[in-house]
């Protein structure tokens, strides 16, 4: 498989794991983790993630900047590697919840996740940057090979991914367990309004309405919220089947948060690993690229010599794409925000579970590890097809994969569309969750994240792998940070997704992906003939 392929390939994408495997902690967990923590509602929890996910691709352009005026990309990416660390340890101190001072709190979370950000932006654009300096020394190397190369890079870097949202739910559960209570999403929300005394009664119910409740879930969900808190709470409580309301909302939140808490821990975990990978595969990668290293025969796109005229012309395909792939990412990484919230909201859990005998993994945050999942076993298909493609000479450029995956992301929101239609609106549902048999089938999610993700293969690794290749070598940093920055402004639009999703009914606001996805479909089949003579 990397038969041809640079040496330090292999290196790379294991380096990247741990990084990838704190990306996927987050995703799966940081919204529910907000909302669990600190009451937050959708809107606000959906803001601070998508400034999050902001931050870390805009900071990757801060990094990209720092890379180039150093010359010293791996020193900056050993950095980064470490700040990531620290980032990953502030999150994982417990602290009280409920707290007095929430806001002082709230504020504590926000530095973490800056430090996290600031660290991911030293470490991830930078990592891809060396990775096309790689091909750019392989004098052989031709654009097939160096798109087949990231596609490769992006499939290994997943697999951390995969294993992130499950070790994310095993330990937040299994810290339920040892203080005796068990998982149910609804519970914290309801534990929140117990507290700020948002509930009308704190009246315990009796066990023969427990019996009933639990013989009819139908039953439980046509209570009134005071009562559906009540019996939940005694059906979660190991140890009693009575108790004070308001002191039950205190531990569960308490036992709960620590475990999410503690999930952020694995990161560091993996991020230890992967630091230990990249020392060990240091020597392998190459130093910055020089003059002398490119004028005798190099890859003919890695060149010093090139005009002022083509160095625009190069950077203005580049920043047209830049453009394009916004609307992409604010489509795609809806998986962590409103996918996981229509997973816990309108999708039936209850059959998905899996025992290890010390503990369940259930939950909505078990999607995340779908999309790594499919981008491992997919890969190798889509790489075939490419490959099968140029052997008929029928190659399709790298700007058409692009334009075609929009497509592809397009039709994956037409699914959650049609698969929406009938749902009430979120509001109709706040504080009455619905029952198993009013909501949609898990498959609903499945096969759109199998959708999203032939999409993501079709522009993510190719896009990185198209900037690597079209921007001049000195500001190959840059450009690696500026389709990270472009990344980044599609994920501060991500809490529009939050704000519709609470606002309108469901079918509308996947709806407003399906448009947004076409029009950048539309305007990079409009641009391919001159991008496509840029890159050649």
């Amino acid at each position: 498989m990397f038969k041809g392929h640079p040496k330090g390939l292999i290196g790379a994408a294991l380096a990247n794991m741990g990084e990838r495997f704190g990306f996927y902690t987050m995703m799966a967990i940081l919204v529910l983790f907000l909302q669990a923590k600190f009451g937050l509602n959708g809107k606000d929890a959906g803001l601070i993630y998508s400034v999050f996910y902001f931050s870390i691709y805009i900071l990757a352009f801060v990094g990209g900047i720092i890379a180039d005026k150093l010359r010293n990309f791996k020193g900056v990416i050993l950095t980064g590697l470490i700040v990531m660390a620290l980032g990953y340890v502030v999150m994982a101190i417990p602290t009280p919840v409920p707290a007095e001072n929430k806001t002082a709190f709230l504020f504590f979370t926000i530095i973490g996740l800056f430090v996290i950000a600031f660290g991911n932006g030293l470490f991830k654009g930078n990592l891809q940057a060396l990775v096309g300096q790689m091909y750019d020394r392989d004098k052989s190397s031709d654009d097939t090979k160096r798109d087949s190369g990231f596609s490769l890079f992006y499939m290994f870097i997943n697999v951390g991914a995969i294993f992130a949202p499950f070790a994310a739910i095993i330990v937040r559960n299994w810290w339920l367990g040892r203080h005796s209570f068990a998982y149910d999403a609804n519970l914290p929300a309801l534990c929140h309004q117990q507290i700020d005394g948002v509930l009308s009664s704190t009246n315990v119910v009796g066990t023969g309405a427990l019996d009933q409740a639990q013989g009819a879930a139908e039953k439980l969900f046509a209570l009134d919220p005071a009562s559906q808190f009540q019996i939940l709470a005694q059906k979660v409580s190991e140890t009693a089947s009575t108790f004070n309301a308001s002191e039950f909302a205190d531990q569960y939140l308490t036992a709960f948060n620590t475990g999410f808490h503690y999930a952020f821990a694995t990161a560091i975990g993996a991020m230890i690993i992967s630091l230990v990978i990249y020392l060990l595969n240091m020597k392998t990668f190459p130093s910055v690229l020089k003059k002398s290293d490119l004028s005798d025969g190099g890859n003919t796109h890695a060149t010093d010599n090139m005009s002022a005229k083509e160095i625009k012309q190069r950077l203005y395909a580049l920043f047209a794409v830049f453009g394009i792939v916004i609307f992409f990412w604010f489509s795609f990484h809806q998986n962590g925000l409103t996918l996981t919230m229509f997973a816990r909201d309108y999708t039936v859990l209850s059959g998905i579970k899996i025992n290890l005998g010390f503990t369940t993994i259930e939950g909505a945050e078990i999607f995340q590890s779908i999309n790594p999942i499919f981008i491992v076993i997919l890969t190798p298909i889509i790489m075939g097809i490419f490959g099968w493609l140029k052997t008929k000479g029928k190659e399709i450029s790298t700007p058409k994969k692009i334009a075609i995956g929009m497509g592809i992301a397009a039709s994956a929101y037409v699914v959650m569309a049609l698969g929406s239609a009938g749902l009430p609106v979120h509001t109709a549902i706040e504080g009455s969750p619905l029952a198993d048999s009013e909501k949609v089938t898990p498959f609903l999610l499945i096969g759109t994240y199998l959708i999203l993700t032939v999409a993501e293969l079709f522009i993510s690794p190719l896009g990185i792998s198209f900037v690597s290749k079209v921007a001049p070598p000195k500001y190959q940093g840059i450009m690696q940070g500026g389709w990270l920055g472009a990344t980044a402004v599609g994920n501060q639009l991500l809490f529009i997704g939050a704000i519709l999703y609470e606002s309108i009914p469901i079918w509308m606001t996947w709806s407003v992906f399906v448009i947004a996805c076409s029009i950048s479909m539309f305007t990079m089949l409009f641009m391919v003939k001159w991008l496509e003579r840029i890159t050649k």
